[in-house]
């Protein structure tokens, strides 16, 4: 069992920035996929920044530009950086560990942007 613990979330006015992180105690998370998604309330959980073990990055439309997924092994620690947020970032982040066929996602944290 892999436990992912995210931190960094909270309230934030519009064009301020957040620092997600999500950490595990382990070791096998170099070898992990990572990811960032999201849900808002009555919306579909979406992608919004992933990150290969060797370190490839992609990112939805929504927030290219603005956003920065990065990883430390050593410190089995995924981050997102979001810039210049908007209401519209507003929503439930969850971290998310893929390995092949097998997911584990963190509890969640809230983003809060206020117009």
């Amino acid at each position: 069992q892999v436990q992912l613990v995210e931190s960094g979330g909270g309230w934030v006015q519009a064009g301020g920035s957040l620092r997600l992180s999500c950490a595990t105690s382990r070791p096998i998370f170099r070898l992990f996929a990572m990811g960032w998604y999201r849900q808002a309330p009555g919306k579909q959980r979406e992608l919004v920044a992933s990150i290969t073990k060797g370190g490839n990055t992609n990112y939805a439309d929504s927030v290219k530009g603005r956003s920065t997924i990065s990883r430390d092994n050593a410190k089995n620690t995924v981050y997102l950086q979001m810039n210049s947020l908007k209401p519209e970032d507003t929503a439930v982040y969850y971290c998310n560990a893929n390995w092949g066929m097998t997911d584990y996602w963190g509890q969640g944290t809230q983003v809060t942007v206020s117009s």
